[in-house]
């Protein structure tokens, strides 16, 4: 059962990434830009080292993809008045509508994945989950960095 659970929750997560990216295409972002977006309109002001933990991405890789956006128009740096080498991302207002629309096809996506449920089965669903992942929080290890996994082991 343990290994059906890791693989069937990494199956769904690669799936509704999948759709994602479809559907973010047709608005002319990227899945990934999409999820950037998002975590920017959940914590304003985010710098761009911590947004790329959050994203599970390398800062570089998160640099160029808010290059783009900011391109683009969506995102806007502003400095950090504690610390004038680092800066903050937030969203511009035009922003905001593309958004809009991106959370209205999310919801497409998630009725369709979660078709025939019973909304006590949705909630049920999204409560275990969510007790899942408090387990895994719970009393894990530090994360360590490659250098550190190196020395551990050489």
């Amino acid at each position: 059962m343990q290994n059906n659970i890791a693989f069937l929750t990494s199956d769904v997560s690669r799936l509704l990434r999948k759709r994602f990216d479809v559907v973010s295409r047709r608005f002319g972002v990227t899945g990934p830009q999409w999820r950037m977006l998002a975590a920017l309109r959940r914590t304003p002001g985010i710098n761009q080292g911590a947004l790329a933990q959050w994203l599970e991405v390398e800062a570089i890789t998160a640099g160029r993809m808010i290059d783009r956006l900011e391109k683009s128009g969506m995102v806007e740096r502003r400095a950090d008045p504690n610390d004038r080498r680092a800066w903050r991302l937030f969203l511009t207002d035009e922003a905001t509508p593309l958004l809009d629309e991106l959370f209205g096809c999310a919801t497409e996506v998630f009725d369709e994945a979660l078709q025939g449920f019973a909304a006590g089965e949705r909630d049920l669903l999204l409560a275990l989950l969510e007790r899942v992942r408090a387990n895994l929080l719970e009393d894990a290890p530090p994360e360590r960095t490659a250098s550190e996994g190196a020395l551990a082991h050489g």
